[in-house]
C-alpha cells in the first residue's frame, strides 16, 4: 500500500491541479519578438531620466499616465500616440510615462488582466497574453514612449522587464517577501505603495528590504528553475495612494510621510497616486488631487517627485459583456478613468504652474 501511495506521487501530489500546459520560455518569446536598438534606447533613456529625477539631477516631475489596465491593444496604441505628442509638448517640466498594466490583483474574484485572460472569455491563454503584451510594449518603445507597469506575477518580468522603465509594487503585495525580493533584482526604479489600510510602514520596510541583496527561487531565460541572486535596488520610492477610507496626499500627510522616510533613513521621494483612496474612488476627483500636489510644490515642497493618473480615451468604466465584441472602445473595464481631454488639460495646467518653480528644486 505504501509503495502504491508514493509511486510517482500520483496520490499525494497536485491533488487540486486540473492540468498543466507548457509555456514558451522567456528566451523563445524574446527571439520571436526581439527588442530593437531604437526600442532599447527608449527603455534605457526612460530609466535614466527617472533615476535622475529621483536623485535630483533632473528637476522635473514625472507622471505615470494611462489606463487602469490594458484590455484592447488598438485603443492602447491610440492612447499612446496621443500621450507621446503631449509628452513632447510638456517635456521641459514633466516627464510622461505610459501606464501599461497587464496584471490586476483581485480581492476575491474578477478579470485578472490581459496576460492572464487576453480574450476576456475565461480561456486563460496566458501564453498568448504574454506574447501580445510584449508586442504592445515593443510598439511603445519603438515610438519613443517609455512604459511603466505593476510587477505582480514574479515570473512575468523575465518575459517583459527589458521593455519597462518603471515598476510599481501594489498595495496588496508591498508586504509580500516574494515581491520585495523580486524588486531587489529589477533593473528599474520601483514605486512601493502604502498598504490598503493607509499604513506606511509596509512600504518603508519594502524599500529597505529591496535595497539589499537577496537570493530566491526563480526562472532563467530558458525557463529553468534557478537561484536568483540580486544586488539590491536602491531606487525604491514611496507611492501614497490613500487607504483606510481616507486620502493621504494632503500637506499634513505628505509631511508625516517625509518624517517617516527620514526616520527610516530613506530618500525623501514621494509619488502621489491621484486615484484609489486619494480620489475616494471617484475618478472625477483625480484632477483636483494632481493640482493640489502642484500647489504643494509651489509652496515649497521638495519631496513630491511624481504623480499617477488613471486615464483612458473616454471616461468611466464598463462591465465585460457576455460578448466582448460589444465593449465600448477606449473605456476602462476595471477602475473608472478620466477621459483624454481632461487628462491633457490637467497635464498642461500642471506644466504651466510648475514650469518656473521646478528649476529651483535642482540640488
Amino acid at each position: 500500500m505504501t509503495q502504491e501511495l508514493f509511486q510517482g506521487n500520483r496520490l499525494v501530489d497536485n491533488l487540486n491541479v486540473a492540468g498543466m500546459e507548457e509555456m514558451p520560455t522567456p528566451a523563445e518569446i524574446k527571439k520571436t519578438l526581439p527588442l530593437s536598438e531604437q526600442g532599447a534606447a527608449t527603455v534605457l533613456g526612460g530609466r535614466a531620466t527617472l533615476i535622475d529625477i529621483l536623485e535630483r539631477r533632473d528637476p522635473r516631475l514625472f507622471a505615470i499616465v494611462g489606463p487602469c489596465s490594458i484590455h484592447d491593444p488598438r485603443a492602447a496604441l491610440e492612447y499612446g500616440e496621443r500621450l507621446r505628442t503631449l509628452a513632447e509638448e510638456v517635456a521641459d517640466t514633466l516627464f510622461l510615462v505610459m501606464r501599461v498594466y497587464f496584471e490586476k490583483p483581485r480581492t476575491s474574484s474578477g478579470w485578472k488582466g490581459f496576460i492572464n485572460d487576453p480574450n476576456m472569455d475565461d480561456s486563460f491563454r496566458i501564453d498568448e497574453g504574454i506574447a501580445r503584451a510584449r508586442e504592445l510594449l515593443l510598439a511603445f518603445a519603438q515610438t519613443g514612449l517609455p512604459a511603466g507597469s505593476e510587477a505582480l506575477d514574479p515570473l512575468s518580468p523575465q518575459y517583459l522587464a527589458d521593455l519597462i522603465s518603471w515598476y510599481a509594487i501594489g498595495a496588496r503585495t508591498t508586504e509580500s517577501q516574494t515581491h520585495r525580493e523580486m524588486s531587489s533584482g529589477l533593473s528599474t526604479p520601483v514605486g512601493f505603495k502604502n498598504g490598503t489600510d493607509g499604513d506606511l510602514d509596509v512600504a518603508l520596510n519594502a524599500m529597505k528590504s529591496a535595497a539589499r541583496p537577496h537570493s530566491f527561487l526563480g526562472i532563467d531565460q530558458n525557463g529553468r528553475t534557478s537561484i536568483v541572486r540580486t544586488r539590491g535596488n536602491r531606487h525604491g520610492h514611496l507611492v501614497l495612494r490613500g487607504g483606510g477610507g481616507r486620502p493621504n496626499f494632503d500637506t499634513v500627510s505628505v509631511r508625516l510621510a517625509e518624517i517617516a522616510l527620514a526616520k527610516a533613513g530613506l530618500p525623501l521621494n514621494i509619488v502621489i497616486d491621484c486615484s484609489h483612496a486619494n480620489s475616494l474612488k471617484d475618478h472625477a476627483l483625480q484632477p483636483l488631487v494632481a493640482l493640489d500636489c502642484a500647489h504643494q510644490i509651489k509652496e515649497g515642497n521638495r519631496s513630491i517627485v511624481g504623480l499617477m493618473l488613471e486615464s483612458n480615451l473616454f471616461s468611466g468604466s464598463q462591465p465585460i459583456p457576455e460578448d466582448p465584441r460589444q465593449l465600448k472602445y477606449g473605456v476602462s473595464i476595471t477602475d473608472p478613468c478620466i477621459d483624454w481631454e481632461t487628462t491633457a488639460e490637467v497635464i498642461r495646467r500642471a506644466r504651466a504652474e510648475l514650469r518656473d518653480v521646478l528649476r529651483s528644486r535642482r540640488s
